[in-house]
């Protein structure tokens, strides 16, 4: 997982030192994306963080064991996962490593605020 280093602001990623030295090298060229891809996620709302966290369980980039309970156990809220994705498509989202948030339109803007409704009344249900 790569995150943002809180005491210094930079990117670091977990269990570095796990990860083959010609894959980091590899990576370096884009460093500069990723760096980007984090910058422009600094100020998003409570609901795209809460649907990108979503996208990222479903596509299996990381776990999240509480979401994953929540939408195993609520399958209104899985389809309305899945009927995003579906939205987005439509949108000409094709590739889940694109930035979905530029095929985002006011249909999928409003699923992804549903979403999040949704996603705050299981976790006060379920603490």
């Amino acid at each position: 997982e790569i995150y943002r280093d809180e005491s210094d602001g930079r990117l670091a990623i977990n269990n570095a030192k796990k990860i083959p030295a010609g894959v980091l090298k590899a990576a370096e060229p884009i460093f500069n994306d990723i760096d980007q891809w984090f910058k422009s996620w600094e100020g998003a709302s409570a609901a795209d963080i809460t649907i990108r966290k979503a996208l990222h369980l479903f596509c299996g980039w990381q776990t999240n064991e509480k979401m994953g309970e929540w939408l195993n156990a609520d399958e209104d809220s899985l389809m309305l996962l899945h009927d995003w994705t579906v939205t987005l498509a439509k949108n000409g989202w094709t590739d889940p490593y694109d930035d979905y948030r530029q095929y985002e339109n006011e249909e999928s803007n409003s699923m992804k605020v549903q979403f999040y409704e949704k996603a705050k009344l299981w976790a006060s249900r379920n603490k």
